[in-house]
């Protein structure tokens, strides 16, 4: 516990205060950016930063030529208040006086002084980029003995620390709860969005740069002798629009041909936000023979509770139709649902118009379930009705087996 002292000892709300560091380090961890105040020439200043905590001392980022940097350089250090907030809900009450927020708050002050050791200010700086995603310290390129000398690191010892924090509902006076007002807490958190790579970047996006989900949304890289699987990712825009440049590719699917780079960069941004909001599981297939990116494919309506999921969203170059890529890919989607993830139901919807969908899939073993009348809209905007066929976990054994023997004498059973 930090001890109490006249600059951490509230005035108001004091039921809000709490010394332990436990807490606090949670906070400080959590919360990537800071607001660092002092003085300099007798103005007051104010700036965000990023930090981050190695033990008891917190450590933060700047430029050598930044005016508290410079300060900090004398013996005596730079005297900082250092603050932190998470900001967890908005509070609404049926008064104006008693709208608040939920939060969770450090404030820390002590003396700050520039890191001059070069091994400590290395660790700082590793410490800093690990906090931004675990493993990428590893994943980067360290920096250079000029960028070093270019970067300023300030170490500041958590000896004076206080938390603050408001959690709960709405606190307000008896006589408004009659008032015909809404009132009630909107939670807010931090959440990442999509990762955005750079121009000219092919690399995947990194695991800890994707979202913890559960087996059933985490596409898992898969491989065969025809086809590997892997999660889709922005870099594969490219190959995925030269290899499916064919209306035929299209005809029966949810969006129009891409006309450009731009249009498939879409479709592939549309999947990946779905991902991201646990609609589907996307993958991209290759072919295992030579690399090339050929086409895509999902789960999606995945119901982990009632242990079901549909397999969609397929596309592949039309080079690759009956060279075995889309049979041992829809093998390898089976097995994972059935025996991994203990799935006891895989459902396909495709249109009725698409007869040769239909016979693909009816020789995977699927059984046909009946149709869905005006169940989507095609691009051009007429109604289509949808063909459902589903197989369950009983039929997964036979239908196995028949797969790999197709698979086994080069006979393609889905185009």
């Amino acid at each position: 516990m930090y001890p109490r002292t006249e600059r951490t000892t509230a005035n108001r709300n004091r039921d809000r205060i709490d010394y332990q560091r436990a807490t606090a380090h949670a906070i400080l961890d959590e919360a990537y950016h800071c607001v660092l105040a002092f003085t300099v020439d007798g103005e007051p200043r104010a700036l965000p930063t990023l930090h981050v905590r190695v033990d008891d001392t917190l450590y933060l980022h700047g430029s050598t030529g930044s005016r508290p940097l410079l300060a900090a350089r004398t013996d005596d250090g730079l005297p900082v208040c250092l603050t932190v907030t998470m900001l967890d809900g908005l509070v609404y009450a049926r008064s104006q006086f008693h709208h608040s927020a939920n939060y969770r708050s450090v404030v820390a002050h002590g003396v700050a002084h520039l890191v001059t050791d070069e091994t400590e200010k290395r660790a700082a700086m590793t410490a800093l980029v690990e906090k931004l995603g675990r493993g990428r310290a590893a994943d980067s390129r360290p920096p250079s003995r000029k960028e070093l000398a270019e970067t300023a690191v300030l170490a500041l010892p958590l000896r004076e620390v206080s938390v603050k924090a408001r959690l709960g509902g709405v606190n307000e006076e008896p006589e408004d709860h009659p008032l015909p007002h809404w009132a009630g807490v909107v939670p807010l958190r931090l959440t990442p969005g999509i990762p955005v790579p750079d121009s000219g970047v092919t690399a995947p996006v990194p695991d800890y740069l994707r979202p913890t989900y559960s087996p059933w949304l985490t596409a898992t890289p898969m491989r065969g002798e025809h086809v590997i699987l892997e999660p889709l990712d922005l870099p594969h825009v490219d190959g995925l629009h030269a290899a499916t440049g064919d209306p035929e590719v299209w005809q029966h699917l949810g969006n129009p041909m891409p006309r450009s780079r731009d249009d498939a960069a879409a479709i592939v941004i549309e999947a990946l936000r779905a991902a991201h909001r646990g609609e589907r599981v996307p993958w991209v297939q290759r072919c295992a023979v030579t690399g090339q990116v050929v086409g895509s494919t999902s789960y999606y309506e995945v119901d982990e509770t009632r242990r079901t999921v549909a397999i969609g969203y397929t596309f592949l170059g039309r080079p690759w139709w009956r060279t075995g890529i889309n049979t041992e890919a829809k093998l390898l989607l089976l097995t994972r649902a059935f025996e991994e993830l203990g799935a006891v139901r895989v459902v396909w919807h495709t249109d009725i118009r698409n007869d040769r969908s239909q016979r693909a899939i009816e020789r995977l073993g699927a059984q046909r379930e009946g149709v869905l009348r005006m169940h989507r809209q095609r691009p051009d905007g007429s109604w289509r009705d949808t063909v459902v066929y589903s197989m369950t976990a009983d039929e997964w054994s036979t239908a196995q087996v028949t797969l790999r023997e197709r698979l086994h004498q080069g006979v393609s059973t889905a185009a």
